[in-house]
């Protein structure tokens, strides 16, 4: 299908773990500033595909990948391509809460600060927009300092995506970040990525079809390895192409 304003082109993607091909052929484009869903059940390559795109499966020994993955229109395998760099343009955010033992203030500006950021004005200004982009300024604002670890896992994963954003990046990963929380703070966090897509593009895994189906604009069913199936999302929930998207989605397996 032809996506409009596309920012991410995966094509003719396969990846192995050793000899097990983990991918088989992927191909897609991701539209800007829009929600795009990855669905399909336990071991399908979702989570696999994802941590492709900022390059997160470098860090596994005995990985091969085929075919190609565009950011931007610039191939992010080329060998040129610096991958801190590349790290810093695309967030992640992980399915279990990982604040750093440290003050919700440390944990925002860390990133920055890394990069150099010294100006303390600046780094309370980028902890600030970052927080009020995550839903959780209002909550935290008069305990900035206090250990992150003391937050609910609803708080924590907010910090963790205001983490990612105070690096100021194009493009947002999620896996599965509301699998651990409660369905209140589930609500929260789908509320805050509506709103974040104003400001980045968001590539959200879930084992939550509901969730898929509230908050994406684009989904993406996955099997075995293959993309069975990527469209708009009411016509993959509503009128979808394939018999196996059918039977995922209306719970006859998975």
């Amino acid at each position: 299908m032809d996506i409009p304003d596309q920012i991410v082109n995966i094509i003719n993607l396969s990846f192995y773990y050793g000899k097990t091909k983990a991918l088989n052929e992927i191909t897609l484009d991701v539209s800007k500033n829009k929600i795009t869903s990855f669905i399909g059940p336990s071991g399908c390559g979702k989570s696999t595909l994802i941590r492709c795109i900022n390059r997160m499966n470098d860090l596994i020994e005995d990985v091969k990948i085929e075919g190609m993955i565009k950011i931007d229109g610039h191939d992010i395998y080329a060998p040129a391509v610096d991958v801190t760099e590349l790290r810093k343009r695309v967030g992640m955010v992980f399915q279990k809460p990982n604040p750093f033992p440290k003050s919700i203030y440390e944990n925002v500006i860390y990133g920055p600060r890394v990069l150099g950021v010294k100006n303390k004005s600046v780094l309370s200004d980028l902890c600030e927009k970052a927080l009020r982009r995550a839903a959780i300024w209002d909550e935290v604002k008069e305990r900035l300092h206090i250990n992150a670890l003391d937050l609910s896992g609803g708080q924590q994963q907010r910090l963790c995506i205001a983490r990612a954003i105070a690096m100021e990046p194009e493009i947002v990963l999620l896996d599965e970040p509301c699998s651990a929380l409660d369905p209140i703070a589930t609500g929260k966090i789908e509320d805050m990525l509506v709103e974040l897509k104003k400001h980045y593009t968001v590539i959200i895994v879930t084992h939550n079809m509901q969730q898929a189906a509230r908050i994406s604009d684009y989904t993406g069913f996955f099997m075995l390895g293959k993309l069975m199936e990527f469209n708009v999302t009411t016509d993959i929930f509503t009128n979808p192409r394939e018999k196996a998207t059918e039977d995922y989605i209306t719970g006859r397996f998975g």
